[in-house]
């Protein structure tokens, strides 16, 4: 028995989404395999203007500082001021 139109068309597109699957892999393992061996280096020094990102906003916003700066904040600036 012959088999119909749209079971032809079926394969040819299940067939085309398979290829289209390989070819997706196959663009991957080569992009993985251009990448520079030399890319720990890169994110130690990216992980390190990170950090000293965070310690120039830290310090911009006093996180991390003495104790003695949340002691000059009046009660109602403190958010203890205010009763429920």
């Amino acid at each position: 028995m012959p088999r119909g139109r749209s079971t032809f068309t079926k394969r040819q597109k299940e067939q085309a989404r398979q290829q289209k699957q390989r070819d997706k892999a196959e663009r991957r393992t080569q992009r993985k395999q251009e990448q520079p061996q030399g890319s720990n280096v890169d994110s130690a020094d990216e992980m390190r203007e990170l950090r000293e990102h965070a310690a120039a906003q830290a310090a911009l916003f006093n996180i991390g500082g003495d104790e003695s700066s949340s002691a000059e904040l009046s009660p109602a600036e403190d958010g203890k001021g205010f009763e429920r």
